[in-house]
């Protein structure tokens, strides 16, 4: 969004669309993210987590301004992460995976929740998305917040610390190598800066981003192509 604004490639219309995006992710979203990770570690024994205020969707309760400074900015950013006790769990390793992965799956449940609005909207009027100013508007928030749901849902499952992907990784790695990484966290998230900044990262997410709207794609066409209805084409969208 900054570098459409700096560059002057842009529409009125489509950047307030984007605005209204990424506010919907800042105050809906990334709660829900972030609620996803405290309903399953309260599922999974840390009762705790409800005395830490966390097992709510107030939006208040978890988002942290930077996070949502940079999200406005750059299209990506963070909430207040959930401070999970691994103690109480029966697998504290593989408790700590099923956490992390329910933060990334929530976004990737209201990335297909757009791309079925999307469906609903074609199969009703397919001329609607193209022919009028509204319905242009409505492609663009769509389209926009789609695709960053998605992004972050990707971004997240990096087996970087200190991501929700490295969760996974520390499943399947030795104590000592855990502590090690816990240890560098910091650095590595800095390192991740700099690789998104200079460009390589976010290539790299582009592509894999880019593959998973793909198959969410055809997953929210699948029902409408069989009862024959025509669905809305890939291109158009992405």
């Amino acid at each position: 969004m900054l570098s459409q604004l700096l560059s002057g490639n842009f529409s009125l219309s489509s950047i307030i669309a984007e605005i209204i995006a990424v506010l919907v992710i800042i105050f809906l979203i990334l709660p829900f993210h972030e609620w996803a990770h405290a309903q399953t570690a309260y599922l999974l024994g840390d009762k705790g987590i409800k005395q830490r205020g966390r097992l709510s969707l107030n939006p208040l309760t978890h988002i942290d301004p930077f996070g949502a400074l940079f999200m406005l900015l750059f299209g990506f950013g963070w909430a207040k992460p959930v401070p999970v006790d691994a103690r109480y769990f029966k697998n504290p390793k593989g408790g700590m995976a099923i956490t992390a992965l329910m933060g990334p799956v929530a976004n990737l449940v209201a990335g297909f929740a757009g791309l079925l609005i999307f469906q609903i909207i074609w199969a009703i009027s397919p001329s609607f998305l193209a022919s009028n100013s509204v319905g242009s508007w409505v492609l663009t928030f769509l389209t926009f917040y789609s695709t960053v749901n998605v992004q972050l849902a990707v971004f997240n499952l990096l087996p970087i610390p200190p991501l929700d992907g490295s969760k996974l990784l520390f499943a399947f790695l030795p104590d000592k190598a855990v502590a090690f990484l816990y240890r560098y966290q910091m650095v590595f998230f800095a390192v991740i800066f700099v690789l998104l900044w200079m460009g390589p990262l976010s290539r790299l997410l582009s592509f894999l981003s880019t593959w998973v709207l793909y198959g969410m794609y055809n997953l929210s066409a699948l029902p409408f192509q069989l009862f024959g209805v025509t669905t809305v084409p890939f291109n158009m969208l992405f």
